[in-house]
């Protein structure tokens, strides 16, 4: 299988460790990643608040780009940017005169060519059957929560995948590598994305509640498909404990983690050595 692989700045950068993981995981499974040449930021949290073309305009032209070089297909592992991508499609599909002020903004004929994945249905495309298949290392001591975030099933109109209140395609996909999911209540909560540094206290406050509610549920590790919420799940653990005179050790996996330490993956090859919550120590 050979996709078109949209990056996003956090992989290239802040999350370059779920990259690793991605590439190794999917590599072994023998998926092929084609990097857009000459992609830029798709405008995340910020471009919407700034300019309502400006955030169309930018995810567009990495759709313009993909479409160019032949994709049919794109990947974009984090959850904002797919929206973000999903979104622009949307809305130029809806409004001719705005696919062509966008194409001229842009300079490149966007016509909706190239259709955007995220890591899920990557899994899905595979499919369960050979995901077991070629299991090496069954992972039957993990009892994970599956964490979906706000923005992977969510908003439904746009991403359209997924029950946007009750996912259950990331519990099938560990559950088939040898996990064993927990049913919890705080999948689809938000950890407080990417206000990290602009209200701290808000990100340790629901940051805590989710960990607090894996832990109550009997979850011994969280997954998740989304650099922002491994960011307030992983490396804010400890200060969240803090804040909330708690402590919590419960190391925090991508999905592509997950499945590539079944497929026989070592943590260093994934990355997973460089989170911050290693095996239960953080």
């Amino acid at each position: 299988m050979n996709l078109g692989y949209y990056p996003g700045c956090a992989l290239h950068g802040s999350s370059n460790d779920y990259e690793q993981s991605l590439r190794a995981c999917l590599g072994a499974l023998g998926v092929t990643l084609s990097e857009i040449d000459d992609w830029i930021c798709c405008g995340a949290t910020s471009a919407h608040s700034l300019n309502h073309k400006l955030a169309i305009a930018l995810p567009a032209r990495n759709l313009a780009l993909a479409h160019r070089q032949g994709l049919a297909e794109m990947f974009a592992p984090c959850p904002m940017c797919s929206m973000q991508l999903l979104r622009a499609g949307q809305a130029m599909a809806s409004d001719t005169r705005l696919r062509q002020e966008i194409s001229t903004i842009v300079e490149a004929d966007v016509d909706g060519g190239t259709s955007v994945l995220n890591l899920i249905q990557v899994f899905q495309r595979i499919g369960l059957d050979k995901l077991k298949a070629a299991v090496k290392t069954p992972l039957k001591d993990l009892k994970p929560a599956c964490y979906y975030g706000c923005l992977l099933v969510r908003p439904p109109t746009v991403v359209n995948f997924d029950d946007a209140e009750q996912p259950q395609s990331m519990e099938a996909i560990v559950g088939a590598v040898g996990a064993k999911p927990v049913e919890w209540s705080y999948k689809t909560e938000c950890c407080g994305a990417g206000m990290t540094m602009a209200k701290t206290e808000t990100v340790l406050e629901l940051s805590g509640r989710i960990l607090g509610n894996a832990v109550a549920h009997g979850a011994n590790c969280l997954v998740v498909a989304c650099p922002m919420c491994h960011v307030n799940l992983d490396m804010k653990q400890r200060e969240t404990g803090e804040f909330l005179h708690t402590k919590f050790d419960l190391p925090v996996y991508y999905l592509s983690d997950m499945v590539g330490m079944a497929l026989g993956l070592g943590a260093a090859e994934l990355g997973i050595d460089r989170h911050f919550v290693v095996g239960g120590k953080n």
